[in-house]
């Protein structure tokens, strides 16, 4: 039958939609025939303890020279938010406070009636960088500090080479390599945190980053594909943001145990779409606000991991309506 889907995400007319995640969900849900609605992030407001937001219907389809347009937008109407069988939270990253504020309007939702996905508390919850700190077994040596002092200590620990990136930050801004004897190190530390008054990670440097980092999309707690991402020969970051290359890449057994180690943690706080950077056999993010990387793996391995995510929200959306205990 068909469902009501409304996907809460930055302007629709920005999205590229040979590289887009999102683009790809509402592709694969107006494919099934489920009503599509597009709900700008700055159109959410809650009422009377009920999240409402501004959405209109909204088509998508890919560009073509006849029709360069990559979407149509129909009525729009303002309504409560379970109103809707699902709702998509695909506000870009950074997490800053416009999106905080916005997942607690999503967790007025009343979830006996609605799916979110992601979890308004998970996203709370689950910071880019300091999540993959829940599990050390599997996240390289790491440390976070606001102090100059404690990090060019913790330096000096790993051997003379760091990376040091922001706690807020996305697409490989503000990530640094640092090096014992660079007459920079201490304006990039000053730099990075503020004089000491902003909180930054530190890690070891992975060699294993000149092969790529891994993006592994993991839906319900288990991994359905991978794409590495190689740094330019003049980069130290594998984002495709900056650059990088992206490579057909299969899942290792490595990749496999760090999926299974996550996978109680990712389902008990309802981060049902994730995606993990791994550089080499160690996990250095876990992506939730909006995880991309699909188009990329579908066209190196010719696969449509769309329609997999898509089946797990019908196949939520389906227990809700039937009153079934849904499982963490």
């Amino acid at each position: 039958m068909p469902y009501r889907f409304a996907f809460v995400m930055d302007p629709i007319d920005r999205i590229l939609p040979d590289k887009d995640t999102t683009f790809m969900f509402m592709l694969e849900a107006g494919r099934r025939g489920h009503e599509v609605y597009y709900v700008p992030a700055d159109a959410l407001w809650a009422h009377r303890g009920a999240a409402f937001g501004r959405a209109r219907r909204t088509g998508v389809m890919r560009p073509t020279t006849a029709h360069p347009s990559h979407y149509q937008l129909f009525e729009e109407r303002e309504t409560r938010l379970d109103w809707f069988d699902a709702v998509f939270m695909r506000k870009d990253p950074p997490f800053d406070l416009a999106f905080f504020y916005a997942t607690h309007l999503l967790g007025l939702v009343d979830s006996t009636r609605t799916l979110v996905l992601n979890s308004p508390h998970g996203l709370r919850e689950a910071n880019e960088k300091l999540y993959a700190l829940n599990f050390p077994d599997v996240v390289p040596p790491s440390l976070v500090s606001s102090e100059i002092a404690r990090l060019k200590a913790f330096l000096e620990e790993l051997g003379g080479e760091m990376i040091v990136k922001p706690l807020d930050g996305a697409g490989g801004a503000g990530v640094f390599h640092l090096h014992r004897g660079d007459r920079n190190l201490n304006a990039i530390l000053e730099n990075a945190t503020d004089n000491g008054r902003r909180l930054i990670m530190a890690q070891r440097y992975l060699p294993a980053i000149r092969q790529g980092d891994k993006r592994i999309i993991v839906l319900d707690g288990e991994p359905l594909g991978a794409v590495l991402r190689v740094p330019r020969e003049d980069e130290t970051r594998g984002n495709i943001h900056v650059g990088g290359a992206t490579v057909k890449s299969a899942l290792s057994a490595r990749d496999r145990a760090i999926c299974a180690a996550l996978a109680p943690r990712l389902r008990a706080d309802g981060l049902w779409f994730v995606g993990l950077d791994v550089i080499g056999d160690w996990l250095t993010e876990i992506n939730v606000t909006s995880p991309t990387g699909i188009q990329e793996i579908n066209t190196l391995d010719g696969v449509a991991l769309e329609a997999p995510v898509i089946d797990f929200v019908e196949q939520r959306v389906a227990a809700l309506k039937s009153g079934a205990p849904l499982r963490p």
